[in-house]
């Protein structure tokens, strides 16, 4: 209640100031979207019903510069329709999103310090976690240098739970306690590329009988990467990204896992009068992942953490999204892609994934299983009313193998398992007008 109280009271402030200043702007979005789960994100028992509901953000944006400096806040509402009663007095609903202060400290170079969005390269591993209606912001500081085609961005966090008098024992589920990243970006001709840093440490704790902390550590650990490798010639582009995680994972084991990934696409201007082109893409990615029996103290399974994850691996998200499939038997992806374009307004696109375990598996008697997980065909569209409102919508259907089914541990699985939405888009400030679609 409080968090939506000051939330609130910023935009008070910020309508109050606007007449005085010409450099303030305000503006928002609005995406309410209807699903139909019947396998999304877990598949679904046979015993089990699919679920259909509508739910919403709606985001209102503020913004005041001057040549020095730049102050953003940002509130949302995320809430499923119907989850409060009609005469309701409040709720839990709103939030802060993003509030941070941005200034410049030389040529080239600012500063960000506050709750902020860090959304990088294709949002692998750094993404504002767009699809999902809450998405994800960080409470940082961030330095960048800017110029030309070259960006550099170098910063960090630090998290507790509280303003206490004592300790120092961070309690927040699937969140870093501390956590710095360097970042550089370039592009050289027609090749372009990217280098990432990053370091978080987990609190792990262990409670006595009385329920007090008995034991205590902040593990560390780190992911290099290459997110973006990109080469363009003419209607072709070959693209990939490698990550290597090292350090020790939340419950101290040693990591040693990795992320590749390779892409070929080549575009097709059918008619140009109309921006009409066809886009064929094909490729695969391989996540690590640690053997079904195995014992010993390394992990070797990749996790993505602060990506949007539901532009990779399928739409159903049944792989890396909201901890699904994470410390598993890893992943290897091959798909192919296409996308048609008919105008600057109407796209439509069927991608095609074939699933495999990158690790062995193994049943409850210790039997090797078949690595192949089982296959998804993803088709999506979407349409531009004008430059502030779109409409997108999808259908997926997901082919679970034996060694799937075990995996998931859900019991007897339906045989068809989809997922169905169709979303209205409204933010008429942003460029991209759809969400989720990677091609």
């Amino acid at each position: 209640m409080r968090k939506s109280l000051y939330a609130g009271w910023v935009f008070v402030f910020a309508c109050y100031i606007s007449p005085a200043y010409s450099q303030f702007n305000i503006d928002g979005q609005f995406i309410p979207r209807a699903e139909f789960r019947n396998g999304y994100g877990k598949l679904i028992s046979k015993d089990a019903d699919p679920a259909a509901f509508v739910a919403h953000r709606l985001r209102l944006q503020a913004g005041y510069k001057q040549d020095a400096f730049t102050f953003y806040a940002s509130v949302q509402d995320i809430r499923t329709w119907g989850s409060t009663s009609q005469a309701k007095i409040s709720d839990d609903f709103l939030s802060l999103y993003e509030a941070w202060l941005e200034t410049g400290l030389g040529n080239n170079w600012k500063i960000r310090i506050g709750r902020q969005e860090l959304n990088f390269d294709n949002a692998r591993f750094l993404g504002n976690l767009d699809w999902a209606l809450q998405g994800r912001s960080h409470d940082f500081i961030q330095v960048k240098y800017e110029k030309d085609k070259l960006n550099f961005q170098l910063g960090g966090g630090f998290n507790q739970d509280g303003q206490k008098l004592s300790g120092n024992v961070f309690t927040v589920a699937n969140q870093y306690k501390a956590a710095q990243f360097a970042r550089l970006g370039n592009t050289a001709g027609p090749f372009e590329y990217s280098l990432l840093l990053w370091n978080d440490g987990r609190q792990f704790t262990r409670n006595d009988a009385s329920g007090a902390v008995a034991e205590k550590h902040t593990y560390y650990r780190q992911t290099i990467g290459l997110p973006t490798l990109k080469y363009k010639v003419r209607n072709t582009l070959l693209s990939g990204f490698y990550y290597y995680q090292l350090g020790k994972d939340p419950q101290g084991r040693k990591m040693r896992a990795y992320d590749a990934s390779a892409l070929i696409t080549q575009q097709l201007n059918i008619d140009s009068a109309v921006s009409r082109t066809l886009r064929i893409a094909g490729g695969a990615e391989i996540l690590s992942g640690t053997s079904g029996n195995n014992t010993a103290s390394v992990n070797r399974s990749f996790s993505p953490l602060y990506g949007t994850n539901h532009a990779h691996n399928g739409y159903m998200d049944l792989f890396y999204v909201g901890g699904a499939h994470e410390n598993s038997v890893g992943l290897q992806d091959y798909f192919v892609k296409a996308r048609l374009d008919f105008n600057s307004r109407f796209f439509t696109q069927l991608d095609g994934h074939g699933f495999f375990s990158q690790a062995n598996a193994y049943n409850s008697t210790g039997e090797r299983m078949k690595r192949h997980l089982g296959t998804e065909l993803d088709l999506s569209a979407g349409y531009i009313f004008n430059q502030a409102i779109s409409l997108q919508g999808g259908y997926s259907q997901f082919f679970h193998s034996d060694t799937f089914e075990t995996i998931q541990n859900n019991g007897t699985l339906k045989k068809g398992q989809n997922w169905a939405y169709v979303m209205l888009i409204f933010r008429p400030t942003m460029k991209n007008k759809f969400i989720g679609v990677l091609l």
